[in-house]
């Protein structure tokens, strides 16, 4: 199969305009080494706090979004998950560096997974499994914990700094995921077919090109990547949700059940349908923790007036 290559290192990423990349994972990689996780914890939430300072457009995106999704919440309710979401986003810097730098007894001392069976039996019979995921801001913590018992293949946008994706796929494959280009459909297909795992996040806004519209919490038409209803159609595959919640500082990774039998073939609106009322699910389960500070609504039918002021 046509897996991005394991990046090599070479004279060229030692020139002076790399060494800011250099110096910032080398500084990452040492304090989540060194400093006790409680304190990481603490340094992120200050972190976070001032980027709501500083990124005030950001913040009126991720507000507006919430305001979209939860009309029926308070103003009071909405301010204190934005509030949280910047803390989320200041620790999730950390969650990084300790998913890609922690050693792995590390990593296994704070962490669990709920339903793991569910996911190990697909494996057991030959079926290839669609591992749908969510943009939580701890993401790179779930990918660590699931190639503690599950390796795969994940869907990846390799970076253009080429000491960033040296650092990057690096991190990413440490625990045995090996990447697919994310315009690479033929290998996702073949991965599946052979009974692998493929990593999907079908929750963000990719644009109309191979989308649908369906509804997402209180937003009734929001464009919806038709990229999972493909690798279904053709595979006949599982599909089975994972998304990590972090409460009193230990990370729980929860499986989903298969959804593949809710899907009807050659029909990506219903599979949409589907696959958005699951994510809704794995949200609420940490709705701070998404990462609601892109424009998740910026594509809109035809006709249709922006929601981003």
């Amino acid at each position: 199969m046509n897996i991005v290559p394991r990046p090599l290192f070479s004279v060229r990423m030692l020139a002076p305009k790399y060494w800011g990349i250099w110096c910032a994972f080398g500084f990452l990689a040492f304090i989540v080494n060194v400093l006790p996780y409680s304190l990481l914890r603490g340094i992120g939430t200050g972190t976070g706090l001032l980027a709501m300072r500083i990124l005030k457009k950001r913040s009126q995106v991720a507000a507006q979004n919430l305001a979209l999704c939860f009309p029926h919440y308070t103003a009071k309710q909405r301010d204190l998950i934005l509030r949280n979401t910047f803390k989320r986003t200041g620790i999730a810097l950390f969650e990084t560096g300790m998913a890609w730098f922690w050693p792995e007894w590390r990593l296994r001392r704070i962490s669990s997974v709920v339903d793991r069976e569910t996911l190990l039996e697909q494996e057991a019979s030959g079926r290839g499994t669609l591992v749908v995921c969510s943009h939580h801001l701890n993401l790179e913590m779930t990918a660590s914990i699931f190639g503690q018992f599950a390796q795969g293949f994940g869907v990846y946008r390799p970076h253009s700094n080429l000491v960033y994706e040296f650092i990057q796929h690096r991190g990413r494959t440490r625990s045995g995921h090996q990447m697919i280009d994310r315009t690479d459909v033929r290998t996702m297909l073949r991965a599946l077919k052979k009974g692998y795992r493929l990593w999907y996040l079908p929750d963000h806004d990719y644009g109309h090109h191979n989308s649908v519209f369906a509804p997402f919490f209180a937003v009734k038409q929001a464009a919806v990547t038709a990229g999972p209803s493909v690798l279904i159609d053709a595979t006949n595959c599982a599909v089975i949700s994972g998304v990590t919640v972090v409460q009193d500082n230990h990370y729980t990774l929860h499986i989903g059940k298969d959804l593949s039998e809710q899907i009807p073939r050659r029909d990506p609106e219903t599979a949409a349908k589907v696959l958005n009322k699951e994510l809704e699910g794995m949200i609420e389960r940490d709705i701070p923790g998404w990462m609601w500070l892109h424009k998740r609504f910026k594509t809109r039918p035809e006709g249709a007036s922006s929601l981003y002021s």
